[in-house]
């Protein structure tokens, strides 16, 4: 790994972030998905949920755990996990396949009826992609990488006056970087400007 850059060189000869770099199952989000835009509805969804499952915890578990949240969480179609009761609470309390949460799973609940009630004034996709900032950083070391802007507090506030839960400054910059909003590859990693959007 450069120790100026935190980049590492892969064994195919291309370079990625430490992160991405030694487990098989990140590095393939990260060259196939990190940082590609998402600007459907249940995609956003998803993420927001993951995010809120992640807090505290590492990107990797909540990785692990993805096609068990998407079982369980019907898709991650907000019509459907808007009507969970709590009878589903208790089931999905039980599962030990995905993160037991209570607080977490009743939010994605909540978060569900929140997305469906933002269809009648622009939509989820709508709400947060009008965050997306004039410039994106340019971080040429991990450590100047951000962790929140000013855009995504005001993205997290505007969720949250929407009803949303467990979003924050920097669960919503995390959120920003997953779906292309902003493009914090490091310069020089091989996935810098994938999404098209940035440079």
């Amino acid at each position: 790994m450069s120790a100026t850059t935190g980049l590492v060189i892969g064994e195919d000869g291309l370079a990625r972030p430490a992160w991405a770099a030694a487990d098989p199952l990140l590095q393939h989000y990260y060259d196939t998905e990190w940082g590609m835009p998402v600007r459907d509805e249940a995609g956003l969804f998803e993420r927001i949920s993951l995010e809120a499952f992640q807090a505290g915890l590492s990107w990797a578990t909540v990785l692990r755990k993805r096609e068990a949240f998407r079982e369980v969480f019907a898709g991650f179609d907000p019509d459907t996990v808007a009507r969970y009761s709590e009878a589903d609470v208790t089931q999905l309390l039980d599962d030990a396949r995905i993160i037991r949460n209570s607080a977490k799973i009743r939010a994605t609940i909540i978060n569900a009826q929140a997305t469906i009630d933002l269809r009648t004034d622009g939509g989820l996709p709508d709400l947060i992609w009008s965050f997306q900032p004039a410039e994106t950083p340019r971080p040429r070391t991990i450590d100047e990488i951000p962790t929140s802007s000013a855009e995504s507090a005001a993205l997290a506030k505007a969720l949250k006056a929407r009803g949303f839960r467990f979003v924050g400054p920097t669960s919503a910059y995390a959120l920003m970087e997953a779906i292309g909003m902003v493009d914090t590859h490091l310069i020089g990693s091989h996935r810098r400007g994938a999404s098209g959007i940035w440079d």
